[in-house]
């Protein structure tokens, strides 16, 4: 194989900002490398992006970081989760594994074939995941060395109705959901969220899709680096599934844009 273009885009914030929005779902591009090892015909296959995709996250927070008094530092995922899931364990600690939606997805969002069960994971994982780890590394390693902090906001969204896939589908599903984690997570960060989207509707915690993402060198032992998912539910901003943004795109920005601020300081 010859070396993998760059899979991911880091975008420039302010020098003193600590805070990264992390972009990993918008995206659906598929090399043609990729898209051969994938069973789904032209037409099934997009219809499953529509539905994986967080379409327009990329949109939200790319407004919110021009509407930020302190930009923020962008880290943005080029191609799509269905080539390797940046934000999944590659390993046996990944309990999307038991739905075929480990780092290298086996499985669709409604659980028909992507690709066959026995598919050597090995060769997308060091082409894609690894090196888009190590570059989240070194971005949070940047904001360290910078501003002495990291704050990593995760920009995600999830359907109205739950897909099949869902592990934790049965319950709450607010406009906006914010993923947690007890050590990364600090008390201050959660309220500045809860306040940042409260024009958006109610913010809910850990459901239906908990947690945050810190790069593995950190996780669990640096407490500079604080992590918060907001999850945004799609009818508050476009058409389901993959369809046009609306006018919550605007709303979103700015409240994402409020939260920024507020842990810029």
């Amino acid at each position: 194989m010859t070396p993998a273009e760059p899979s991911f885009s880091v975008l420039s914030g302010a020098a003193g900002s600590p805070v990264i929005l992390h972009v990993p779902h918008s995206a659906r591009e598929i090399p043609a490398q990729v898209r051969a090892g994938i069973v789904l015909d032209d037409g099934a296959l997009e219809r499953e992006l529509d539905h994986i995709t967080d379409a327009h996250t990329e949109r939200i927070a790319a407004e919110a970081a021009e509407l930020s008094a302190v930009a923020p530092w962008r880290f943005v995922n080029r191609l799509s989760r269905l080539v390797v899931d940046p934000e999944r364990f590659p390993d046996e600690r990944e309990e999307m594994r038991a739905v075929g939606m480990g780092a290298v997805y086996t499985r669709t969002t409604h659980q028909e074939v992507l690709r066959p069960a026995e598919v050597d994971a090995e060769p997308l994982v060091e082409r894609y995941f690894r090196p888009y780890a190590k570059a989240v590394t070194d971005a949070v390693a940047d904001r360290l060395a910078a501003v002495g902090r990291a704050v990593v906001i995760d920009v995600h969204s999830y359907p109205t109705e739950p897909l099949p896939y869902e592990l934790h589908g049965e319950g709450p599903r607010p406009p906006v959901c914010l993923g947690t984690d007890s050590f990364h997570t600090p008390p201050g960060l959660l309220a500045a969220a809860r306040t940042a989207f409260a024009g958006i509707g109610e913010t809910g915690l850990d459901s239906p899709f908990a947690g945050t993402y810190v790069p593995l060198e950190y996780y669990g032992t640096e407490p500079r680096v604080s992590a918060l998912m907001v999850e945004i539910r799609r009818d508050t901003y476009m058409s389901e599934p993959g369809g046009p943004a609306g006018p919550g795109v605007s709303r979103l920005a700015s409240a994402l844009a409020e939260l920024v601020d507020a842990v810029s300081g």
